[in-house]
């Protein structure tokens, strides 16, 4: 970039190389040194100095009270699941009074990389990411310069803070319910399997049949959509319907899909649960609302979006002393009617 004087304007960056140290650590030893230890400061200052280099003011006015902006790249922000859980990001996060910038990948890892990037330019100090694949060599390079933390999918050899829910204890959950009620023959209408919660999910389906002693080469018809939504669901009942041996129940990925499937087999004249039982996945807030209320796998998503936001802090703080974590919550089963209509809702802890 040039100044109106035609010099060439030092950035953060290169105060950051020339210093030895992180981006986020001089901007923690210009505008919050508290954070930074005496020597690391003194050494920021002096290369700021003799690079001549001037903070951005418009920058530092556009992200707010110094600067303190961490960033969250989500597979889909449309999805209810990541609305909850964002709230409880952001009312942690304003105790400490940091800004949080979102972004939906849709699932497409060029546009997540596009995404860390622009976040990178603008000095979040650290990035909350779903990754849109199961390859995370590209993150783990970027988390080289922005810390990351995981979401979804625990973290590889230690080197990443990471929070997720334990979906192979979700997807037992949800099938083990089936088995329970007589069905031995169930659809799992999926996700791609690129994404870390599908295969876990996936393969608690397949151990509760193993356990229960269920053969899942005759009993499980897994069906995958790139449509994680009810238009995926509609389109996946189509194909569970058409299958030679059509199970009578359907475990799905997520609520939406369930909705899908609901909607889809009202249009048949099918009536859940009589003729076929549907479970999903999250318990976001409309899955109790729907006629009749769905059966779901609850995940404590206001709760792991606080542990997310505090796992973001610690990665900003720059403390010497910070360890990576590995934050595991425990879904639950709450039933309802799309499964067991002569049931009260209740839920079944893991």
């Amino acid at each position: 970039m040039v100044s109106g004087g035609g010099k060439r304007r030092v950035d953060i960056r290169e105060v950051a190389n020339e210093a030895g140290v992180a981006i986020s650590t001089v901007s923690n030893a210009l505008n919050r040194p508290e954070r930074v230890t005496a020597a690391t400061r003194d050494r920021v200052i002096e290369v700021a100095q003799r690079l001549g280099y001037v903070p951005n003011a418009s920058a530092r006015q556009l992200r707010g009270h110094g600067g303190r902006m961490v960033g969250a790249v989500l597979l889909d922000t449309a999805n209810p699941y990541y609305s909850e859980l964002v709230r409880g990001m952001e009312d942690r996060l304003a105790l400490d009074d940091f800004l949080l910038v979102v972004c939906s990948s849709d699932r497409d890892p060029e546009r997540e990389g596009r995404y860390l990037r622009s976040l990178r330019e603008r000095n979040v100090e650290a990035a909350l990411v779903t990754p849109a694949e199961d390859d995370i060599s590209e993150l783990e390079a970027f988390g080289a310069t922005t810390p990351i933390v995981l979401l979804d999918r625990p973290r590889p050899d230690r080197t990443m803070c990471s929070v997720h829910v334990d979906d192979v204890r979700g997807g037992v959950l949800g099938a083990a319910h089936l088995l329970s009620l007589g069905h031995r023959r169930i659809a799992f209408v999926n996700g791609p399997r690129s994404i870390h919660a599908c295969v876990d999910r996936a393969a608690g389906v397949t151990t509760a049949l193993e356990e229960a002693g269920v053969d899942p080469r005759t009993a499980l018809l897994e069906i995958n959509t790139d449509q994680l939504n009810a238009d995926g669901g509609e389109l996946a009942l189509e194909s569970v319907l058409a299958d030679a041996d059509p199970p009578t129940a359907i475990f799905c990925i997520n609520d939406l899909v369930a909705l899908g499937v609901i909607r889809g087999a009202r249009k048949r004249g099918l009536k859940i649960p009589d003729d076929l039982a549907v479970v999903g996945y999250d318990d976001v807030e409309f899955a109790a609302m729907l006629m009749p209320p769905l059966t779901s796998i609850r995940q404590p998503k206001y709760q792991v979006g606080r542990a997310a936001a505090e796992l973001l802090l610690a990665e900003a703080s720059q403390d010497p002393d910070h360890r990576h974590h590995d934050r595991l919550f425990q879904p639950e089963l709450v039933v309802r009617e799309t499964s067991q209509a002569d049931r009260q809702p209740r839920v079944v802890l893991p």
